[in-house]
C-alpha cells in the first residue's frame, strides 16, 4: 500500500508537469509565429528600432520559440525543454537590458514594459523547469531503503515490545499518542473517524503540515495511512502488530514512505544536523518501546540536549555524585 501510494503521488505530479509543459509549448508557438509572421509589428510594439541587427534578431528569436514549442508539445522530456526556455529567457533579458540602456522616451518605456512581461514569463518557466526536474527524479527512482538520495524515501524499522498486540495497537491507533514518541511530530488533531491533521517540525526551525486518512485497518493487527490533498510532505505508512514467539510481546513492523523536502540537498542537511531519516525512525520506535514498557522515555545523561537541530528531551548533564550520594552508596 505504501509503494502504491507513492507511485500514485509521483504519477499525479508527472501528469501536472506534462500539462504545464504543454501550456508553455503553446505560449512558445504563439510567440514564434508572431515574431516570424509580423516581425515589424513585434519590433514596433516592443520599442526596438528598425536597425539591421533587430531585423535579424527578431526572426531568430521566433525560430527559437518554435523549436521550444515543438519540444514542449511533442516530447515527454519536459524538464529539458523547460530549461531551454529558461536559458532563452535569460538571453532575452540580457538583450533587453542593453536596449533599455541605449533608449529613451517612449521606446524606453515600451522596452521596460516588455522586460517586465519577460521577467514574469521567466519566473513561470523557472518554476516549471524545477518541478519537471523533480518529478522526473521521483518517477524514475527506486524506493528501496537506502537506494535514493532524495525524493520518495521508503523507510523500514522493527522493534519488539513486551506488551500484547491489542494493547500496542490501541496505543498507536489513538493518533494523539504518536507525538509522545515520534520526536518531530508536534501535534496530530483528529478530524474524523479515519482522518486527521498532522503538524511536524523540519530543519532550520520550519514546520510542515498535512491531512491524512487511514486507508486500511485490521484491529489489533495493522494500520495503513497516507497523506491527502496538497501535503507539505507527501507520505504514507503501514504498521503491523505481530505476536512475538514468546507469546507475550509484540513485534512492531513499520514502513514509511515520504518525500524529503529539498531532495538530496535536504537529506544531506538533515543528516548533518543529526536527523537522518532512517535513524529518526529507529529512534522513534525505541522511544515507543520505552513509553509502553516503562511509561516514559528513558533519558541518558550522556547527551543532555539531544540532537543538534532540536534541543529535544532536555535533561541534567552528567556530573559527579554529591557527598550525600557517596555516603549513601558507602552505607549500602
Amino acid at each position: 500500500m505504501t509503494q502504491l501510494a507513492t507511485r500514485e503521488a509521483a504519477k499525479a505530479r508527472q501528469e501536472d508537469v506534462q500539462r504545464r509543459g504543454r501550456r508553455l509549448g503553446w505560449v512558445s508557438l504563439g510567440l514564434g509565429v508572431a515574431q516570424l509572421a509580423a516581425p515589424d509589428t513585434v519590433r514596433r510594439i516592443s520599442g526596438v528600432d528598425d536597425s539591421p541587427t533587430t531585423r535579424a534578431v527578431v526572426p531568430l528569436v521566433g525560430a527559437r520559440e518554435l523549436v521550444h514549442a515543438a519540444g514542449l508539445l511533442t516530447s515527454r522530456r519536459k524538464s529539458v525543454w523547460a530549461w531551454t526556455r529558461v536559458v532563452g529567457d535569460a538571453m532575452d533579458l540580457a538583450s533587453l537590458g542593453v536596449a533599455i540602456a541605449h533608449r529613451s522616451g517612449r521606446r524606453r518605456r515600451r522596452l521596460v514594459a516588455v522586460t517586465g512581461a519577460v521577467v514574469g514569463i521567466t519566473v513561470v518557466d523557472l518554476l516549471t523547469a524545477v518541478q519537471a526536474t523533480r518529478a522526473k527524479k521521483i518517477g524514475s527512482a527506486p524506493t528501496a531503503r537506502g537506494s535514493r538520495e532524495g525524493g520518495p524515501m521508503e523507510l523500514t524499522a522493527t522493534t519488539t515490545i513486551r506488551k500484547p498486540p491489542p494493547k500496542v495497537y490501541a496505543f498507536w491507533r489513538d493518533l494523539g499518542n504518536l507525538p509522545t514518541f515520534m520526536a518531530h511530530l508536534e501535534q496530530i488533531r483528529t478530524t474524523g473517524d479515519r482522518t486527521s491533521h498532522w503538524s511536524a517540525s523540519a530543519p532550520f526551525g520550519t514546520n510542515v503540515e498535512w491531512d491524512a486518512e487511514i486507508v486500511d485497518e485490521a484491529p489489533g493487527e495493522k494500520i495503513a495511512w497516507r497523506s491527502t490533498g496538497n501535503a507539505d510532505v507527501p507520505n504514507a505508512g503501514t504498521v503491523r502488530f505481530v505476536p512475538a514467539p514468546d507469546g507475550v510481546s509484540t513485534e512492531v513492523h513499520v514502513i514509511l514512505s515520504y518525500d524529503i523536502p529539498g531532495g538530496a540537498v535536504g537529506k544531506a542537511v538533515a543528516k548533518y544536523f543529526g536527523e537522518e531519516p532512517h535513524q529518526q525512525l529507529d529512534d522513534d520506535l525505541r522511544r515507543l518501546k520505552q513509553v509502553l514498557e516503562t511509561g516514559q522515555v528513558v533519558r541518558s545523561e550522556g547527551a543532555p540536549w539531544g540532537k543538534r537541530a532540536r534541543k529535544e528531551f532536555p535533561q541534567r548533564p552528567a556530573q559527579p555524585l554529591s557527598d550525600s550520594e557517596l555516603a549513601k552508596g558507602a552505607d549500602s
